[in-house]
């Protein structure tokens, strides 16, 4: 597993990971509803805060590899008449 974010990044995403976790933590503490959502908030606040520590993220790792199947045959020049949709990883 490489590396694909970089130190800015993986602390922002710490912080922000961390956040929604205490949060979603509060919440579940305080109420006693079958509400999911703070469920939900915990497991992707969970998700921010080992994809900062392990400094890898598995959307930009699809994302370029994604790029990389583009290009290669972009190079290889197996089909030039035919335009591909433009990537947005948004």
């Amino acid at each position: 597993m490489r590396q694909n974010i970089g130190l800015v990044n993986a602390l922002i995403r710490i912080t922000c990971g961390f956040t929604v976790l205490s949060w979603a933590t509060s919440k579940l503490i305080r109420t006693r509803s079958n509400d999911m959502m703070p469920f939900i908030a915990a497991f992707l606040g969970a998700m921010k805060v080992a994809e900062g520590i392990t400094r890898f993220c598995p959307i930009t790792y699809l994302f370029e590899e994604t790029v990389e199947y583009y290009e290669e045959d972009e190079e290889d020049g197996l089909d030039e008449n035919y335009e591909y949709a433009p990537l947005n990883p948004s």
